[in-house]
């Protein structure tokens, strides 16, 4: 699973750990829905996850498309808006459980989040 940050809303350490907590959950939900067999496999090999961020809004949405048309697992977060930012701003796109190589194709050339 790879989450896509937005690196122009500049969130404390705490809110970008529960955006993407968020976008973690709703994709293991979803998974469970659509695509149980690669949950399973996904839990049972660790279920690892890479935080990346890229620079705003329209990226991380192209960034979403891009999951959708692939087939793959993924889930945008829209935030609450009751701490740090307006109800509603995207934050993170949460991509996963899937094939490596098919969320790698979309993400790889992003940076990691320090």
């Amino acid at each position: 699973m790879v989450l896509v940050t937005r690196s122009d809303l500049n969130l404390s350490k705490g809110k970008l750990a529960a955006q993407c907590s968020h976008a973690t959950a709703e994709c293991i939900l979803k998974a469970k829905r659509t695509a149980p067999k690669t949950l399973e496999r996904y839990l049972a090999k660790g279920a690892r996850k890479i935080v990346c961020s890229t620079s705003n809004l329209d990226s991380l949405k192209r960034i979403f498309g891009e999951a959708n048309e692939s087939g793959l697992v993924s889930y945008m977060v829209k935030d609450a808006g009751h701490t740090e930012i307006p109800a509603g701003t995207v934050t993170v796109v949460g991509i996963g459980p899937g094939p490596r190589s098919t969320i790698d194709t979309i993400t790889s050339s992003l940076p990691l989040v320090k």
